[in-house]
């Protein structure tokens, strides 16, 4: 069975029946946790005192440092907003700061330079042991590679992104990576149901994203294969799959970008900042984003996380 994991300043936690029970660990680290895993099962089906996970002061359960390794347009509905063909969009990666890496009730602090900041909601899988290069990686290894699943919100800067043409800084500052509630310890017989999760963001109580992982292009399974050519993973490490259509980035219209390419890139990015900003659904001061994952049939559920947009 899978185990819904929360951490606090204090301790690690399991969600019980009666509500979440402290897990007796010295672990510190996500990786120190996962290999705990007995201790999980033990407060899981304890008897000790109860708390309501509510009334918890919570914190990402993935602990940084660690790999946080994203993939990029990796949903059909996501490509089509950006302008592009899923039939030609190829399976690639990139790397974000661990130090962007907060809680799910934290704010999200908008650097005072950024006007255009963006939200991704992804599913986050869970590395639960170490992945050499050159490792071989099917679906029943996999299964057992994976430790389990988190909510992410790959935060993101489209001002610095988009000019600079790169992702890391634009990603990468703190509280850009809300993760958590939960912390997901699957068994391995529950991977199949990767493909039931459906995924969902709103803003302000508005529904922006909300789609399943059929719109995926690239499976886990293709991607940490590829990923293995050249990086190592190891347990603790962070995987963001791809986020779905509904971002407040979308490509301008067929006319306006053909013309756009004749022009000098300060004319360029000039015009098209003016043009982003009167978009309202970039995030700005005071908005509340909520992400949420779970299977249709509510057997897989990583919980719901709630963050406040915060100026610098």
């Amino acid at each position: 069975m899978s185990f819904s994991v929360f951490r606090t300043d204090e301790a690690w936690w399991v969600l019980a029946p009666a509500g979440a029970r402290r897990i007796d660990t010295s672990a510190t680290t996500t990786a120190e946790l996962i290999a705990d895993r007995s201790a999980v099962a033990r407060a899981a089906s304890g008897d000790g005192p109860t708390t309501d996970p509510s009334e918890l002061d919570l914190l990402s359960p993935v602990t940084a440092p660690c790999r946080v390794i994203a993939q990029m347009t990796n949903y059909e509905s996501h490509v089509r907003d950006s302008g592009m063909d899923p039939d030609r969009v190829p399976l690639t990666f990139f790397r974000k700061s661990s130090g962007s890496i907060t809680g799910p009730t934290a704010d999200i602090v908008k650097p005072s330079h950024v006007s255009l900041l963006d939200y991704e909601v992804e599913i986050g899988v869970v590395f639960g042991r170490t992945l050499p290069v050159g490792s071989t990686v099917d679906n029943d290894s996999l299964a057992e590679l994976v430790a389990g699943l988190v909510v992410t919100n790959d935060v993101s800067a489209r001002d610095v992104q988009l000019p600079k043409t790169q992702f890391y800084e634009a990603k990468s500052y703190p509280t850009f990576t809300p993760v958590g509630p939960v912390l997901l310890l699957l068994e391995p017989g529950e991977w199949a149901k990767f493909s039931t999760l459906t995924l969902q963001l709103r803003v302000n109580g508005v529904t922006r994203q909300n789609s399943s992982v059929a719109d995926m292009i690239y499976s886990p399974l293709e991607a940490v294969r590829t990923l293995t050519r050249f990086q190592r993973v190891d347990a603790g490490d962070l995987l963001l799959t791809g986020t779905p259509g509904g971002t407040a980035l979308t490509a301008p219209p067929k006319p306006i970008e053909m013309i756009g390419a004749l022009l000098p890139p300060h004319v360029k990015w000039k015009a098209f900042f003016r043009r982003q900003g009167s978009n309202p659904k970039y995030l700005t001061d005071g908005d509340i984003v909520e992400a949420s994952i779970r299977s249709g049939d509510g057997t897989l559920d990583l919980g719901t996380q709630r963050s406040v947009v915060r100026e610098a």
